[in-house]
């Protein structure tokens, strides 16, 4: 048992970090916790509104919507109407944690048990990361996409470069692949090859080609409908590789900022389904850690009242008549299953054994819990673990809104049949197929009009909004060059409920 505080008040040095860190680490060693190697970075407020504005990453190109967000930010912060994040942690490799300066050593202490080692373990071990991410090249690959990116400013413009990424960023929601590839993005690699193709470029570039005279255009062969959609993979729910692939008028310079971004949103795209999730699972380890710390002695009673005040403001979550209620807050819903999980495993009753006989009375809390952040996201995870106890705790219920009723109806009560049907309602809450539009490109004549043609398959007779879908069309009709046509399909009946077109504008190249 040690006898000696880790820091006697709030405030802190470089040599108390250090020494919070290594203590936290040993805890961490005793949880059988399997993290990358951390890095841990002191900022100030000005540091961290200006990671918020570029998505949180270090090292990422500049565009003016950064500048745009962190105005945003700055403005609302320094009112006082909004508060700055605890800190922020980088899925690479090392693990990069910021930390305010502004934050006691108390809170230094939580945070670095909540991100170096909390979110930590959960951006190596579960699957989503494993199959969609590369930890260990993300950095290196943002270093050559800010440096491609400044000297395609400097070589076509800033305006040009400007106006292709604000095409790009309307569609970085759909470019990502939502199903398993062959193999996860390997950055490095690409790194690697993005910088031969530059030079392949710079190679065999001449300028005297384009003073030749355009010869008349050579007809193909014709090739029937299912030939054409099997040569360019059709459907395609990636938008930005169809394009990056495919787009007739698209210059290389230009392939390489759609493959940037797509990557990036690719990289991301993880951390959209496992929000409740990885907080629960940091939640839960800095919960854990901070508590053994203040058993053993090395945080006393006023710090560890200071850590609880701050861990209850994070988990607190809002009655449904409240009016800070924002919906279900992740963090309370993600460290409430994971102390529900840890409850069957170690304490379970009649009830725990009956629903999750796997788990119910195992022994091993760390262990199962290692198991499910390895092995689940967020749908599987509520789908696979929101037990009764903690439904008839949050007071849950299910209200039907059907459009074609003249009124709201609880369709779910606290029985075996309600429960289950709570669950699955909420799991779906955290589906990606439930929540993002499923528009897919489907066709487009290469050898005819050209004319682009995607299908969004209509759920729950939810049409897109008109002004979002005009605009983003325009910025996808612009990428492709020609003209595009979206038609919103009802799966059932394969009848068209409503269609939008968009014509590409002669100044976008």
């Amino acid at each position: 048992m040690s006898e000696t505080l880790l820091y006697p008040g709030t405030d802190w040095d470089f040599g108390t970090i250090q020494r919070i860190y290594d203590r936290v680490e040993q805890v961490a060693k005793g949880l059988k916790l399997d993290t990358y190697p951390n890095q841990i970075e002191v900022i100030t407020a000005e540091q961290m509104l200006d990671a918020y504005s570029s998505i949180g990453m270090p090292l990422f190109y500049k565009h003016w919507s950064f500048g745009k967000q962190f105005a945003q930010n700055e403005v609302l912060y320094r009112k006082g109407l909004r508060g700055l994040a605890y800190e922020l942690v980088i899925n690479s490799s090392p693990c990069i944690s910021y930390i305010m300066e502004e934050n006691s050593a108390t809170l230094q202490t939580l945070v670095i048990a909540h991100a170096a080692f909390g979110h930590n373990t959960f951006f190596k071990t579960n699957y989503l990361f494993k199959q969609w991410t590369d930890a260990e090249g993300i950095l290196d690959y943002l270093e050559f996409a800010k440096a491609y990116i400044a000297q395609c400013e400097e070589r076509y413009g800033q305006a040009a470069v400007e106006q292709l990424l604000d095409a790009a960023h309307a569609l970085m929601s759909h470019g990502v692949h939502r199903y398993p590839r062959p193999r996860r993005p390997d950055l490095k690699t690409e790194e690697r090859r993005a910088k031969e193709r530059l030079e392949y470029q710079e190679q065999v570039f001449n300028d005297l080609w384009r003073t030749l005279p355009n010869a008349p255009a050579k007809s193909g062969p014709v090739l029937s409908e299912e030939r054409r959609r099997a040569l360019l993979e059709l459907p395609q729910e990636n938008i930005l590789y169809f394009l990056e692939k495919s787009a007739p008028r698209l210059q290389p310079w230009q392939r390489e900022l759609l493959r940037i971004v797509r990557l990036v949103a690719q990289y991301f795209y993880p951390q959209s389904q496992t929000k409740v999730m990885n907080e629960g699972c940091a939640c839960w380890v800095h919960y854990k850690i901070m508590t053994q710390l203040h058993e053993e002695g090395s945080l006393n009673d006023g710090a560890f009242l200071e850590f609880l005040q701050s861990h209850t403001n994070v988990v607190y979550q809002p009655e449904f008549n409240d009016q800070h209620y924002n919906g279900i807050n992740p963090y309370a819903l993600g460290l409430g299953m994971m102390q529900d999980i840890e409850r069957i495993v170690v304490d379970p009753t009649d009830e725990d054994r009956e629903w999750f006989p796997d788990i119910a009375g195992k022994g091993d809390a760390t262990g199962v819990l290692q198991d499910v952040w390895a092995n689940y996201r967020d749908e599987s995870f509520v789908s696979q673990f929101l037990s009764p106890r903690l439904i008839r705790q949050w007071r849950m219920f299910h209200l039907l809104d059907d459009s074609g009723q003249p009124e709201l109806r609880v369709d779910a009560i606290h029985d075996e049949g309600g429960y289950r049907r709570i669950r699955r309602a909420l799991a779906r809450h955290y589906d990606v197929a439930w929540n993002d539009p499923d528009i897919q490109v489907v066709d487009v004549d290469l050898a005819g009009d050209r004319r682009l043609i995607l299908q969004h398959s209509v759920l729950n007779g939810i049409l897109l909004a008109e002004n979002d879908t005009r605009q983003v069309l325009q910025h996808l009709a612009d990428l492709w060059g020609y003209d595009v046509l979206l038609k919103e399909i009802d799966p059932s009946s394969n009848a068209v409920l409503k269609e939008h077109s968009a014509s590409a504008r002669s100044t976008f190249f």
